[in-house]
């Protein structure tokens, strides 16, 4: 049986995509749960796409740098809308992929935000200009892998018959086949989003924890201690 290191309790967290509401939910379920049990150390790990398609790309990312429950670590991923974002500011040919993949709701959640701020900030203008450095910093300098015992942590996937530590960033970022239809042994068990499911996906290599909340109003925690699995959700 799969297992995390003993006295460590891990909660991954799907993709989010601008839902500060339910991520907040979440949060508060979590600290609840984790009050709960038995003193651990206890880990947050979220899989990426904080931003995009929701209302509020700029609150998630103000959640996850000032409003994560007192005494946790946390780990943050790279996901694919986060990559889009980064390589839309730093070369402007690449704003229209970003922009058609949801982008476009993450650009009026920060110019609402700065607007609030009393900054003067049009619809469409300078996005660069209105996203503060912080939270630029902070995406700039998310992984793409993370382990933890007998479980690897990406946001999309990886490629089968490749050893984990030589994958290309690229498939852990966007990856769906062959990873999703593979039936052999990825080495260890990936937990990872990016593929939308109607509940969690638990296979032998792989669970998917991708609930689709910014469609469904669900977001989902999978709750990993020893060699014990549960999920949590909005």
């Amino acid at each position: 049986m799969a297992r995390i290191p003993d006295n460590t309790r891990i909660y991954a967290i799907g993709d989010i995509h601008g839902r500060a509401d339910l991520l907040a939910a979440l949060l508060g379920q979590i600290e609840a749960d984790d009050k709960a049990r038995p003193p651990a150390a206890t880990r947050l790990v979220f899989l990426g796409d904080y931003i995009d398609r929701g209302p509020d790309s700029y609150g998630v990312i103000e959640l996850l740098l000032k409003g994560l429950p007192a005494g946790m670590g946390a780990d943050f991923l790279m996901g694919n809308h986060e990559r889009m974002m980064l390589d839309a500011l730093a070369e402007e040919w690449r704003m229209p992929l970003w922009l058609s993949n949801g982008g476009g709701a993450a650009v009026l959640s920060y110019t609402r935000a700065a607007r609030e701020r009393g900054e003067n900030a049009g619809p469409w203008s300078d996005i660069a200009g209105v996203v503060p450095a912080v939270h630029l910093g902070f995406l700039a300098g998310l992984k793409v892998l993370i382990e933890y015992g007998d479980y690897a942590f990406v946001h999309a996937g990886i490629q089968p018959g490749t050893d984990l530590h030589t994958q290309d960033p690229h498939d852990l970022v966007w990856m769906r086949e062959p990873f999703l239809s593979y039936g052999g042994s990825f080495g260890k068990i990936i937990v990872h989003g990016h593929t939308p499911v109607e509940a969690p996906e638990i296979r032998h290599n792989r669970i998917g924890i991708d609930t689709g909340a910014v469609f469904t109003g669900r977001l989902t925690a999978l709750v990993l201690e020893g060699d014990t699995r549960a999920f949590l959700s909005t």
